[in-house]
């Protein structure tokens, strides 16, 4: 075999292992499924969206939440978040952050524009210095994706609300996969809600029901524009959701699940939706 033919030979080789691992990492992000674990949190948020190519978490509950958080990430043998996503300074969202940033590799935060000062406040921004994690506070559209999975994180357009600054400054997060879609709005009232409404014509098949399920007045035209199949309530039993808010749910045939009744978990596999609580 002459110089020029190994050459070609080597080539040829090297093309095709090239090729084998490009297919086997395609196949690996896209023969998967999206999973959603629902903290049962009380009127709280925290809710993780993975597979076994990324974690995202949006928000961290109350204080006492962290622990149970880095628990289960170490379960699963998460050791990073690729974002934590805080989606405003409130207590019952950025409240365990601290526990999770001192014990969780974090990639990238991405939060609010409208600090809060609190004790828990206080800490997160501690957690932050002390583990050198990068922040980014979100003004305009941020999007990344993990395969066929993608994510738009949408910011307030409003340096400060007139009315309550803090839950209508709320980010907003958008997933897509394949043909499931899912909406994440945060503690978004009035205000956000209609910021987003005239943004937006999506409609998406599963909702986190903004605000704990309080009823506001932009909620049915909400429901009503995104049509969604599924819904989510982050409630407690000393903290109902509005009776109002699942007669509109109801209304327009939403299946409605509540956090105040266990924890929930969701899988998408691209076209259809599971969920068991």
């Amino acid at each position: 075999m002459n110089k020029k033919m190994w050459i070609i030979i080597c080539l040829l080789t090297l093309l095709m292992g090239g090729i084998i691992i490009y297919k086997h990492l395609k196949n690996n992000y896209e023969n998967t499924e999206l999973k959603l674990h629902v903290f049962n949190a009380g009127k709280a948020d925290s809710m993780l969206l993975y597979n076994d190519n990324f974690s995202v978490l949006i928000d961290t509950g109350e204080e006492e939440l962290g622990n149970t958080i880095v628990n289960y990430l170490n379960d699963l043998g998460i050791e990073k978040l690729d974002y934590l996503i805080i989606t405003h300074f409130d207590k019952d969202h950025v409240g365990g952050a601290n526990k999770v940033i001192n014990n969780i590799e974090i990639g990238s935060i991405l939060q609010s524009n409208y600090p809060k000062e609190s004790k828990v406040y206080d800490k997160y921004l501690e957690a932050i210095k002390n583990n050198n994690v990068k922040v980014v506070t979100v003004v305009k559209d941020i999007s990344f994706s993990f395969g066929d999975i993608k994510f738009v994180v949408n910011g307030p357009d409003e340096e400060e609300y007139s009315e309550k600054p803090s839950n209508n400054s709320s980010l907003i997060t958008k997933v897509y996969y394949k043909d499931n879609s899912l909406l994440f709005m945060g503690d978004a009232e009035n205000l956000r809600i209609s910021e987003f409404l005239s943004e937006n014509n999506e409609t998406f098949d599963f909702l986190k029901v903004p605000y704990h399920g309080h009823y506001q007045e932009k909620l049915e035209e909400l429901i009503k524009r995104i049509s969604p199949k599924y819904a989510l309530i982050t409630s407690s039993d000393k903290e109902i959701e509005d009776e109002s808010t699942l007669e509109v749910l109801n209304k327009y045939n939403v299946k409605t699940y509540l956090t105040r009744k266990g924890t929930i978990d969701v899988v998408f596999d691209g076209t259809t939706i599971e969920v068991s609580q």
